[in-house]
């Protein structure tokens, strides 16, 4: 069996057929030795690679399992290959070179720095996995994790960083940390937006405020549509226009954001609209209204029932119903107000377990508003748009039955007056 110093003495016999004179402290022998390790690197490296492509990749896809799959797609398993080469560099330099040698300090320096930066590359990997298998997950939809994967990566980078610069130096990462309090002000200046973007993500993670695929609209930055990533500083969200805003990720938690979630979860899509009704077209209704309105189908319990209602009060307070000036009456904008109502409480496309009425609002200059307040059932946005139009289409011109008339501001009129 060969120990070091017989591997030593092998590689130095080689030496000597290009360099007679060369001893184990020459530079001859320390030129050859790192020629030896540079191809043991590199063998190391293809073999490394050949067993993860051929025999690793092989058995992931045949498995059935899903997570292997995102590992591979992340190359997890190919940087893990880098770990043998630094190994065998290490191993290698420590056999053939002397311990008191510089050049196995500057080797086991080199091989700790490949070393920290594969470990890099193999942790990002393994983030990146775990970020697409949650986001396939139900979870996703409750709380995004993109911004704490996001802050791991950072702070892994950060360790590493430190790491290498204490390996070239020479120095404990101990020291090095000590003596970065006097630029920490400098740091938090840098990372104000990643320090802001962090604390922001936890708030929205714990409080489940917003998530990918939500609706949000934030009038200040113009924005109005759907989140497509929360990350670590910045959120993006693609408009309806198909145009992408980016914003910074703590204006969510700071700004005022209207989130249609609520909307999208519930059992309807709100209608909030009015039509404003012309002051002189209301009137009281005569017999002949009252006739024609009894065959309506949606008021015609509502006008029996009323008019037997009034005929009890007249005969209660002993009012003759001729006497306009006491007796109590129709009118047809309340009329139309309870057509209305029962048009919605028969309209398919309207959500009868939600809120649903028609009621006035203040007299204003351009004359009584009449809302219609309900909820369609269907909450796409194309949908519900029809039929809203559908709605207020049916009511506008059902106006002229009622003899009512929308209040519609005439500019050539009033200039000709």
């Amino acid at each position: 069996m060969i120990d070091d110093t017989g591997l030593r003495e092998l590689v130095l016999e080689y030496v000597k057929f290009v360099a007679p004179q060369a001893t184990m402290e020459s530079l001859s022998y320390t030129l050859g030795v790192f020629g030896i390790i540079i191809v043991a690197g590199i063998i190391s490296l293809y073999v490394t690679r050949f067993i993860v492509s051929e025999r690793v990749t092989r058995f992931v896809l045949k498995t059935r399992s899903l997570w292997d799959d995102e590992l591979h797609k992340h190359h997890f398993f190919r940087r893990c290959g880098h770990i043998v080469p630094a190994i065998v560099i290490s191993l290698v330099a420590a056999l053939l070179l002397p311990e008191e040698s510089k050049a196995l300090a500057i080797i086991e320096r080199v091989s700790m720095l490949y070393l920290a930066v594969a470990s890099l590359l193999i942790i990002s990997a393994l983030l990146n996995t775990v970020e697409d298998l949650y986001n396939a997950s139900a979870l996703a939809k409750r709380a995004p994790i993109t911004g704490f994967i996001q802050v791991t990566k950072l702070l892994v980078t950060i360790v590493v960083i430190v790491l290498v610069i204490s390996v070239l130096i020479n120095k404990s990462p101990l020291i090095l940390l000590s003596g970065m309090t006097a630029v920490a002000a400098v740091l938090l200046l840098i990372f104000r937006d990643t320090i802001l973007g962090f604390v922001a993500g936890i708030q929205i993670a714990a409080n489940r405020m917003f998530n990918t695929g939500d609706w949000i609209a934030m009038p200040k930055y113009d924005v109005d549509g759907e989140i497509l990533l929360i990350g670590l500083t910045n959120v993006k969200v693609q408009n309806w226009d198909k145009t992408i805003s980016t914003l910074p990720t703590y204006s969510l938690t700071t700004e005022a954001v209207k989130n249609w979630r609520g909307m999208s979860e519930s059992g309807g899509r709100r209608i909030k609209r009015a039509i404003h009704i012309d002051l002189r077209s209301v009137r009281f209704c005569d017999q002949e209204m009252l006739d024609s309105f009894a065959n309506i189908r949606h008021i015609k319990g509502y006008i029996s029932d009323k008019l037997a209602t009034l005929r009890e009060y007249h005969q209660s307070q002993q009012i003759d119903e001729t006497d306009l000036l006491n007796s109590r009456r129709l009118t047809n904008l309340g009329t139309f107000r309870a057509y209305l109502q029962g048009y919605l409480r028969n309209h398919p496309d309207v959500n009868k377990e939600m809120t649903m009425m028609v009621r006035q609002l203040p007299p204003t200059e351009l004359g009584i508003p009449l809302e219609i307040y309900c909820f369609s059932a269907n909450k796409d946005w194309v949908a519900y748009e029809g039929i809203q139009a559908d709605i207020f289409d049916h009511a506008l011109a059902m106006l002229p039955l009622f003899q009512l008339k929308p209040y519609q501001r005439d500019n050539i009129a009033r200039l000709e007056n």
